[in-house]
């Protein structure tokens, strides 16, 4: 059978869109870890209640999409803020299972939340991204896959830059290689791991209201989280480039899979790939090898 390269090519293309809201959500994932060193099992859970937030202000009180986005933005942040101070905040010093457990609560927490709120019935964000195909040579791509995809990449960049010149961003780095000489330095701790909370939220939101503009919203959307979590896995933990790199390849090989295999065996491609990396380097990617000296 001869191998259709424009089709290939097309599927490809669907897979790096996905995979765009993979490294975006795995950035705020990791953004979370290298400063806390929580491993937030809710990140799905803080997009899905980005793109509910969203929602209330677009939908339920009728605001156009350029004052929404920002009104969802500041209330993400300070949910984020309002999650640390409350829940992660008095974790300090314990172990980090009790940290990771906090974290499966909170996931649960945020469902019922929007269950009680806007119940588990699906609903549909205001339209605000074009509607039109856009069309590369013989492959055709679907315009909310393409356009979330630069902004998943606008964001990213953006991010980047505030970490290597905004100060709280080099207070966020600086945490994040070395916490004692952090607090040696001057620098408020606590307050970068509220910042890490406030920024990854935010984050987040974004995320979420272009995952939730492609597929609708529901309380499962935080079910998005999984393949965040294997790609912040397959890249490391503590790795920006990796989320950046996992994203895109976990998002290429489930498009792969979905179209070659069937819908039914994304979840398996993407677990096998994760299970072969972990064989070949079990700190990831580009994860940081840790050698503790006894």
């Amino acid at each position: 059978m001869k191998l259709d390269w424009w089709l290939l090519f097309e599927i490809v293309l669907s897979g790096l869109g996905t995979g765009g809201l993979y490294a975006l959500t795995g950035l705020a994932f990791v953004m979370i870890y290298k400063a806390t060193r929580v491993v937030n099992i809710a990140i799905g859970e803080l997009l899905m209640m980005g793109a509910y937030i969203f929602f209330a202000f677009s939908a339920g009180l009728g605001l156009p999409v350029w004052l929404a986005v920002p009104a969802a933005l500041i209330v993400s942040g300070a949910f984020g803020a309002v999650i640390e101070r409350v829940m992660i905040r008095p974790m300090l010093g314990e172990s980090p299972i009790a940290s990771f457990m906090v974290t499966v609560g909170l996931a649960s927490i945020l469902v019922g939340l929007v269950e009680l709120i806007w119940t588990a019935d699906q609903q549909r964000l205001p339209e605000f991204l074009p509607g039109k195909p856009v069309v590369i040579g013989e492959a055709m791509l679907s315009a909310k896959v393409f356009y979330g995809f630069w902004i998943a990449v606008v964001l990213m960049a953006t991010v980047l830059l505030a970490f290597r010149y905004w100060r709280g961003g080099v207070a966020l780095r600086a945490t994040a290689s070395d916490q004692q000489a952090a607090y040696s330095m001057g620098i408020n701790v606590p307050r970068v791991f509220s910042l890490a909370w406030v920024a990854a939220a935010m984050i987040a939101c974004v995320a979420g209201i272009v995952v939730g503009s492609i597929g609708g919203i529901s309380s499962v959307m935080g079910v998005f989280g999984l393949s965040v979590l294997v790609v912040v896995i397959f890249g490391g933990l503590d790795s920006v480039l990796g989320a950046m790199v996992g994203g895109l390849v976990v998002g290429v090989v489930e498009a792969l899979a979905g179209f070659y295999l069937g819908g039914e065996y994304k979840i398996l491609a993407t677990f096998s790939l994760l299970v072969l990396i972990l064989l070949v380097r079990p700190y990831g990617l580009f994860g940081t090898h840790e050698i503790e000296r006894l």
